[in-house]
């Protein structure tokens, strides 16, 4: 079982390296589990911050049409000078002398009753919720590639530690043939195969430390990690087969837990009120509006004044932009209904997929294991008939070596797939949370 826990104690000592960069300062060492990789990539990852922004900018969004619902109060002061023209006398326009007028007043409205507003409120807090599963699908899908990259640098550690094994039983034929050759029972030809062997396998394991880099160069993008961060692994390569779930329960599972599954439900239901806000718009609406204030020539000559009115809103006609706007509402919520489909296609798609990867692997992985063993009894021969048998042909020799060096690879390749298998298969059934 995999270790989960981050061991990131150095950010105090990456902010000093910033602040305070020159060549002879140390580099921090970041001890990295998969869990902690996990955890850092759902508070750090630039795409999963941007999502946790338009949640807030949702909900600002709900605010806003829940003010609209609430009431309206502002208030206005004002000393003014000013002439009125009185019309013409004779042939001269005539004007008052200037005169001071002092106006201070407060205005309130509130909506008593609009389906339009209420629906539209209604609509935003959907939107909300839709953005919030959005934001966790996108989580969860950081999540997965942060852990398939982790795989990959596993899997590269692996085929690393395969190819210095395969190494070190090279060099130790080498050297057997090396002295049957001072005995005069084997030629040059036959070293030379061997160090050709030695050769590739120096090349693999080459590849393999690139591989490795890679896949730290990309856990430090995706965690959103300090450039010049040393990263190392110190999770064990899994390699227990776990058992297939059922099919049906699977699909289950996902079809409850996928965020992608919710958001979607969510967009056809803020889909059919924003077409109940639209066609709310027919029914009339009622609005109270009043002032209360002081109006005189100075504001301490002043008598108070109020106003208050009860205001019916009937819509009638508007060039028919409502209807448009009813259809196109009508229209947006059918294909969200048509999308869901679409997801839950998707969604179930994914898992099978996901369970037959995960089949494929574990069979894989018992072959492979099987094929090693097969290979490494092969070469164990081959090396006694070698060493024994003098006249023993060296074909069997570097045919063994080969065969062990294909079963590792083979063996290092089905772990991947396996590790990977169980990746997807908990991103699509909503599980990677629970991921060890």
């Amino acid at each position: 079982m995999l270790l989960l826990t981050l061991v990131a104690t150095m950010s105090a000592a990456w902010a000093a390296d910033e602040g305070n960069h020159s060549p002879s300062t140390s580099v921090p060492m970041l001890s990295l589990t998969l869990r902690g990789a996990l955890t850092a990539a759902a508070d750090n990852n630039p795409d999963v911050l941007l999502y946790k922004e338009r949640v807030q900018e949702a909900k600002g969004q709900v605010q806003t049409q829940l003010g609209a619902m609430l009431p309206n109060l502002s208030a206005d002061v004002r000393q003014s000078r000013r002439t009125q023209f009185l019309g013409t006398i004779g042939l001269s326009p005539v004007r008052t002398d200037p005169f001071s007028i002092f106006d201070a007043r407060v205005s309130a409205t509130q909506n008593l009753f609009s389906l339009s507003l209420i629906q539209r409120w209604r609509a935003s807090r959907e939107s909300l919720h839709v953005t919030e599963q959005e934001s966790e699908a996108k989580k969860l899908d950081t999540m997965a590639t942060v852990a398939l990259a982790y795989m990959e640098g596993l899997k590269a550690m692996a085929t690393i530690k395969a190819h210095e094994s395969n190494q070190q039983i090279m060099q130790e034929l080498l050297e057997t043939v090396r002295q049957r050759q001072r005995g005069g029972l084997a030629t040059g030809l036959e070293i030379a195969r061997l160090e050709a062997q030695l050769a590739a396998e120096r090349q693999q394991n080459s590849s393999a430390r690139y591989e490795l880099d890679h896949a730290k160069l990309s856990l430090i993008n995706l965690l959103a990690l300090p450039a010049n961060s040393v990263v190392a692994l110190t999770d064990e390569w899994p390699s227990t087969v776990p058992e297939v779930p059922l099919s049906q329960q699977a699909i289950e599972d996902a079809l409850g837990q996928r965020p992608e599954v919710g958001a979607q439900y969510t967009r056809v239901r803020a889909s059919e009120l924003t077409y109940a806000a639209m066609t709310g718009e027919r029914v009339p609406s009622l609005v109270a509006q009043g002032d209360y204030g002081l109006v005189g020539n100075r504001w301490n000559n002043t008598l108070d004044t109020y106003s208050m009115a009860l205001i019916l809103q009937i819509p009638i006609f508007d060039g028919a932009q409502r209807e448009g706007r009813i259809a196109q509402a009508r229209s947006q919520w059918q294909q969200e209904a048509l999308r869901m489909k679409s997801v839950l296609n998707h969604v179930t798609m994914e898992v099978q997929d996901a369970l037959a990867s995960l089949t494929a692997a574990k069979e894989q992985v018992g072959i492979a294991q099987a094929g090693l063993q097969m290979a490494t009894k092969e070469l164990d021969l081959a090396r006694e008939r070698y060493v024994v048998i003098t006249s023993a042909s060296h074909f069997e020799l570097t045919n063994g070596l080969s065969a062990v060096a294909r079963a590792r690879e083979n063996l290092v390749n089905a772990i991947f797939q396996l590790n990977a298998a169980r990746i997807n298969l908990a991103r699509s059934t909503g599980s990677l949370m629970s991921l060890n």
